[in-house]
């Protein structure tokens, strides 16, 4: 019996090693390297996206922009999601698939299409100046930064919301139109608190989505800079290995909490 047993523990020894092998690889030595860098600076390198003007405005410009797209987007996938969900029409599969089409573009493939419709010698800029005012163009500025991630963004969001208003229940939209309440009210009272869930794990989703993008923002951050920018420069352009570490820190710290805080909030349920 002992033999079969150690039989037993030695071939989930042998299948649980190969995983081991690839954890340790490429997950757990890499994250022990890149906390232990900026150590070899003093413990004033952790907080240097705090205490250093140009890191902490970065920051609190991708944390505004991040936020601001999240909310832009929940709000135009939930409305777009429900519309699909309540209606049928002519199309409506094809509209769909066309609104998620996104999903199958990298962030440097829409970077150039603003780039095509809003940079210099963009859609926009030619029609400005065939208009008379020269040529303006949006694609290189926080514009274009913001449009492009919403544009990135609601694709995840449409799917997500087009499927869970599937399942409001009709009959509590009934019951609050015989009470004569108005749309306001049933937005408040069904619709947010059943998509509450939805609305919740796809904010978090959008928002670190948003935080870490970097195709996008490489290809049109010119006059505006984001952390993952500010990261790749670090240890590209300047081979500040440390900085470059500290700040990836800071930014995986947001992304992980907001992602925790998600969680927590699934696991636990939530409740209006």
């Amino acid at each position: 019996m002992s033999k079969q047993l150690s039989a037993q523990q030695r071939i989930k020894f042998y299948c649980l090693l190969p995983a081991f092998i690839v954890f340790c690889s490429f997950w757990l030595i890499p994250m022990i390297w890149l906390v232990s860098l900026p150590a070899q600076e003093g413990w004033q390198a952790y907080f240097a996206v705090l205490t250093n003007v140009r890191y902490l405005q970065v920051m609190l410009f991708t944390l505004i922009l991040s936020v601001l797209v999240t909310i832009l987007t929940l709000i135009i996938s939930v409305s777009i999601g429900i519309f699909f969900a309540r209606n049928e029409f002519f199309g409506k599969r094809m509209m769909l698939s066309l609104l998620t089409l996104p999903l199958s573009f990298p962030g440097v493939i829409i970077g150039f299409f603003f780039i095509l419709i809003g940079g210099r010698q963009g859609l926009f800029a030619d029609l400005t100046n065939l208009l008379g005012f020269g040529k303006i163009s949006f694609a290189y500025g926080v514009t274009g930064l913001f449009l492009a991630y919403l544009y990135f963004s609601l694709p995840r969001s449409i799917a997500t919301f087009e499927a869970a208003a599937q399942t409001i229940d009709i009959a509590l939209e009934e019951a609050v139109r015989s009470l004569a309440g108005t749309r306001w009210l049933i937005v408040k009272d069904v619709w947010i608190p059943e998509l509450l869930p939805s609305i919740i794990s796809t904010a978090a989703i959008v928002f670190s989505t948003s935080m870490g993008a970097f195709g996008t923002a490489f290809t049109l951050a010119s006059r505006s800079e984001v952390l993952p920018i500010t990261i790749y420069n670090e240890f590209t352009n300047y081979a500040n290995f440390t900085m470059a570490a500290s700040l990836s820190i800071a930014l995986g710290l947001v992304t992980w909490l907001t992602l925790f805080v998600t969680r927590r909030y699934e696991s636990k349920g939530v409740h209006v």
